[in-house]
């Protein structure tokens, strides 16, 4: 409301008593715009908390969106962890296994070949007894021969 002349209270200069000014009417007071109706207060914190709300909710959903690529990273680190352990658990025993077998036939061998040392010192030894049989033998033979020679 605009407030009339008749209602701004004037001041004269003159040598008279000074007149008090005129009272406003409570009307007028009343007509007079408030802090929240004259800046829109009520609307503008209205539409702040909603923007608000807005924000971060569209803020969350960001955050979310943003986490994703460590969830992402963590779960495949996982898978990863996971895969490189059974692999290495299966060529371990891949491993073991041919390890296992060469071993074994490194032990087939070496009783193989023992046995055929065994057998060729027991040839040599019965040969060995053999002739040295065989040399007592003869002698005695010709001990005996040179005995009944004698007679």
């Amino acid at each position: 409301p605009i407030m009339t002349p008749s209602t701004i209270a004037t001041i004269t200069t003159s040598g008279e008593a000074p007149i008090p000014p005129p009272t406003i009417p409570s009307l007028i007071l009343e007509n007079l715009p408030t802090f929240n109706s004259a800046f829109h207060f009520e609307e503008r914190l209205r539409l702040l908390e909603t923007s608000f709300s807005e924000y971060r909710q569209t803020n969350q959903f960001a955050d979310v969106v943003s986490a994703i690529p460590g969830i992402v990273h963590q779960y495949m680190d996982q898978q990863m962890k996971e895969a490189v352990r059974e692999a290495v658990q299966i060529q371990t025993n891949r491993l073991q296994d041919s390890i296992q077998c060469k071993n074994d036939e490194f032990l087939r061998n070496i009783d193989e070949n023992m046995k055929k040392v065994l057998k060729g010192l027991v040839k040599n030894q019965r040969s060995d007894e053999q002739r040295n049989l065989y040399k007592a033998l003869v002698e005695a033979y010709e001990a005996d021969k040179a005995i009944l020679d004698t007679y």
